[in-house]
């Protein structure tokens, strides 16, 4: 009897081992690694197909396509496929150094410092950094602005870059003085009955638009000609750290969401825009102070708000930004876990949380800098930035268990410094980063957030993470190590929450 016993348990073994196998690339060895199939890592690559814009909406929720911001094509060519990869770390450096808060007295709006110099020089050029079809490697949604009548459909669809770190949200209008190339048709205002300019004596073209940008709204006079009446216009204007900047008038409108729609919605009429924005129309500003479109809609979604972030970088790969509290549109495979939402009234815009341990394949890591308050939780950062020593215990515990592999080391890349040659290899075992919030909520990262792809053949393929300069600066959670992640803001119950998702949707 127990000898068929020990048999059936065995073949039973056998027959699990075989679905294991059988279940591919991204196969899960424990909560600490994964397999991790390295085509899963290049750029442009999807095996998934897209899903309709709008995939769900409830009285209280409404749900949008959430796709990674590639544009333009991404190079075959592998030094012209480096050339680009390099150039879009350098922007995203660029951000990261800007959201460091070194000067206390300096409002950083969405990581790039705006300045009231340069606000006030309304005809000053702002010197770029790099080109305007730049590409970054931000995620980008679907929405469209104006009402007016059934000769309008469609024709306010407008794609713009989701970000956390900002709060105003705008987009390029006619007629437009100095605008870079976007995709869609640029937003004409004068085809929409619902638009309207602000008014001076707004409240948001003063204290808001002040917390939202950190410079108050000035006022124009237009009008009066061919006797027409006068009217003052509120002109808000963005100056940028890395070079980018958007001015025009602060307006309301009627936003369409997914198929929800907001009316007298606030945003940026831009009438003169350059930088990083590649080719969308703009951005949507999901931050904390009044203005950001979480605030505004909250009397309908009431202050929550969560994305999911695709892994493939494929334009045909669509995760899913939610808006409201409704969970009936997740698919999360565990649940939610949630750490409180800290807020720093010096930097009003930005989510923050506390990293109170953190583990790399199952392995503790120690370092002075863990346990320090005030994470940023960043969808426009890609690249995670640590406190030096916490990165060098992660580096170390990575290179430690990664290594036994026997991967060979390749050259740094940018600003990643831990890479390797896996030219051949297929699939590889990744270890795991797992960080500790308060409260006692985890956030694993995928293996798909774990690696950066430098070269497509695989002799380069680094750690996706990088080091701070000084270890007082503030850690930020980029938007790579959250693919494939359920990331819920509660703005009322002030918490984030983290649950694993599978966020390309077929």
């Amino acid at each position: 009897m127990d000898g068929r016993l020990l048999l059936l348990l065995h073949v039973l073994a056998l027959l699990l081992l075989a679905v294991v196998v059988a279940a591919g690339g991204g196969a899960v060895v424990g909560r600490d690694s994964a397999v991790l199939q390295l085509r899963e890592l290049q750029w442009g690559s999807s095996g998934q197909k897209a899903a309709a814009a709008a995939r769900t909406r409830t009285r209280s929720t409404t749900v949008l396509e959430l796709k990674h911001h590639s544009l333009t094509a991404i190079p075959d060519h592998p030094a012209a496929q480096e050339t680009y990869l390099r150039r879009l770390l350098a922007a995203d450096e660029a951000r990261a150094n800007s959201l460091q808060l070194r000067n206390k007295a300096a409002f950083t709006q969405s990581g790039k410092k705006a300045t009231a110099a340069a606000a006030a020089a309304a005809g000053a050029e702002v010197p770029l950094t790099s080109g305007i079809r730049f590409q970054t490697l931000n995620y980008v949604t679907t929405i469209a602005l104006g009402g007016g009548g059934s000769s309008r459909a469609g024709a306010g669809n407008l794609t713009v870059i989701v970000d956390t770190g900002s709060d105003l949200t705008w987009v390029q209008c006619k007629p437009c003085s100095v605008c870079y190339a976007q995709r869609d048709p640029l937003f004409d205002p004068s085809g929409s009955a619902s638009y309207a300019a602000v008014p001076c004596n707004a409240s948001a073209c003063e204290a808001s638009l002040k917390a939202a940008t950190g410079v108050p709204g000035s006022c124009a006079t237009v009008g009066g000609g061919g006797g027409g009446g006068k009217s003052e216009r509120c002109y808000y204007s963005l100056a940028y750290g890395d070079g980018s900047f958007s001015r025009g008038v602060l307006a309301t409108d009627t936003v369409a969401l997914g198929g929800a729609s907001v009316d007298g919605f606030v945003f940026g009429c831009g009438l003169s825009n350059r930088g990083l924005f590649g080719g969308t129309a703009g951005l949507m500003g999901l931050g904390r102070t009044e203005l950001s479109l979480v605030s505004q809609t909250a009397p309908r979604f009431g202050g929550v708000f969560s994305y999911c972030l695709p892994a493939a970088t494929s334009g045909d790969a669509a995760g899913s930004l939610s808006l409201g509290g409704d969970t009936s549109s997740y698919r999360n495979a565990t649940p939610v876990s949630y750490t409180r939402m800290v807020a720093d009234p010096a930097q009003p815009p930005f989510y923050f949380m506390n990293v109170t341990g953190a583990s790399v394949g199952g392995a503790a890591v120690a370092a002075a800098g863990l346990g320090a308050a005030n994470v940023l939780l960043d969808s426009g950062t890609v690249i995670t930035r640590l406190a030096p020593s916490v990165y060098r215990a992660v580096r170390a515990e990575f290179a430690r268990q990664f290594g036994a592999e026997r991967y060979p080391a390749a050259p740094p890349f940018s600003l990643l410094d831990a890479c390797y040659n896996l030219t051949g290899h297929d699939e590889v075992k990744v270890p795991l980063l797992t960080l500790r919030l308060e409260g006692g909520a985890d956030m694993t990262v995928d293996a798909a957030g774990m690696l950066f792809m430098a070269r497509k053949d695989g002799s380069q393929v680094c750690l996706a993470m990088a080091s701070l300069s000084f270890e007082d600066q503030t850690p930020i959670i980029g938007n790579y190590q959250q693919k494939n992640k359920r990331v819920v803001y509660d703005t009322v119950g002030s918490r984030l929450g983290f649950a694993d998702e599978d966020c390309s949707y077929a």
